[in-house]
């Protein structure tokens, strides 16, 4: 049987969660060997280290330890390292995860030397090119060899896009997000008790760039959230390093219940217990969706419409009134009962496919 080598590139939360779903899916072959390079984009040990521990991840071979700096300089330097250890390790696939600068340095060092690119969580569209994350994800989609794709119009935006001019794979595997809530929600034991979780509350998250870098959007989304926690319902909010900063370089306060960033299964616990979801993030909307809770995203558009379309989410901008779309959520009684994302086994699709395309 032939042996394969597969080099997987992590740098960011969510990424850390994939690559746990396909990593147990690869461990169960004897002839694949995988080296995961961690590029250090998420640099705090409670959003990066406490992912391989709880997750049962193979550690790094390789941290790169690039964080702190601007796009450009984090996405070359990425770029550079990642290149070096391409050429040692001389793999068979790259494989690479989501929208991130790390998602599109590994793609495109492997490209650059001819190694062929498995792209996760491909034909994702917010159709917003403001977004750092969706140049990313659009480039790394257009030198890609297999596309792995969660839904249907992940599909129907590649093939908007011409993908089948190329010669690209596009497969639908179904959203290892979804075969990770499932395992893990089954499999956790972690220890909330020190979190001082309130009875009832909403679970927020707030980081992303376009959020946190503008001082007007953030101010609006900081106060409709301290309102809500006043009138509404307690805001529970584990407070991103980038967030932090910049609510202290813009003098502005957070009167909710804060809490250090969490891992996995602690935002798991969170998902189960809490009422209602508010986020930035792309991954906590399917999240929401999967642990049967409505989501409200503070964000102009997102790449997962099925959700609104579905109404189990709902977009919201600083301008709109944050407290009163809350109290309308709440009140909602949503079906859930619904397919959107696969039966948990995309895991076992995309290593499937790998192989099929590497056995050619």
């Amino acid at each position: 049987m032939k042996s394969y080598k597969i080099v997987t590139v992590v740098g960011a939360r969510p990424q850390f969660v994939k690559a746990a779903v396909v990593s147990r899916v690869f461990n169960q072959y004897d002839n694949i060997e995988e080296v995961i390079i961690h590029t250090g984009q998420h640099f705090d040990s409670n959003m990066s280290d406490v992912f391989f521990t709880e997750m049962n991840i193979p550690k790094p071979k390789y941290n790169l330890d690039i964080h702190g700096v601007g796009h450009g300089a984090m996405t070359g330097r990425m770029l550079e390292g990642i290149e070096e250890i391409l050429i040692e390790e001389k793999p068979d696939l790259m494989l690479v995860y989501g929208d991130t600068n790390s998602t599109i340095a590994g793609a495109l060092a492997a490209k650059k030397i001819h190694i062929p690119v498995g792209h996760v969580e491909a034909g994702l569209r917010s159709f917003n090119m403001e977004m750092p994350e969706e140049i990313n994800r659009i480039l790394t989609d257009r030198i890609s060899d297999i596309l792995f794709c969660p839904t249907d119009n992940a599909i129907e935006n590649l093939e908007k896009e011409g993908v089948s001019s190329t010669s690209s794979q596009v497969v639908r595997t179904g959203d290892v997000m979804c075969d990770a809530a499932y395992f893990y929600a089954k499999n956790s034991t972690v220890n909330v008790t020190e979190l001082n979780l309130p009875n009832e509350f909403v679970v927020c998250t707030l980081h992303r760039a376009e959020n946190t870098d503008d001082e007007s959007r953030l101010e609006s989304f900081v106060s409709g959230l301290n309102k809500i926690h006043e009138e509404v319902c307690p805001v529970v909010l584990p407070l991103h390093p980038r967030t932090k900063q910049k609510l202290k370089q813009f003098n502005l306060q957070l009167n909710v219940h804060l809490i250090e960033p969490v891992g996995y299964m602690e935002m798991i616990h969170l998902l189960e217990n809490c009422k209602l979801v508010l986020t930035d993030s792309g991954g906590l909307q399917k999240e929401a969706f999967f642990f049967k809770k409505q989501c409200i995203t503070m964000r102009d558009q997102t790449e997962w419409v099925e959700l609104v379309n579905g109404g189990f989410n709902k977009l919201v901008a600083p301008s709109d009134d944050l407290t009163s779309v809350v109290q309308e959520t709440i009140k909602n009684q949503i079906d859930f009962d619904v397919n959107l994302y696969g039966k948990g086994d995309a895991g076992e699709e995309i290593v499937k496919h790998i192989l099929a395309f590497l056995s050619k």
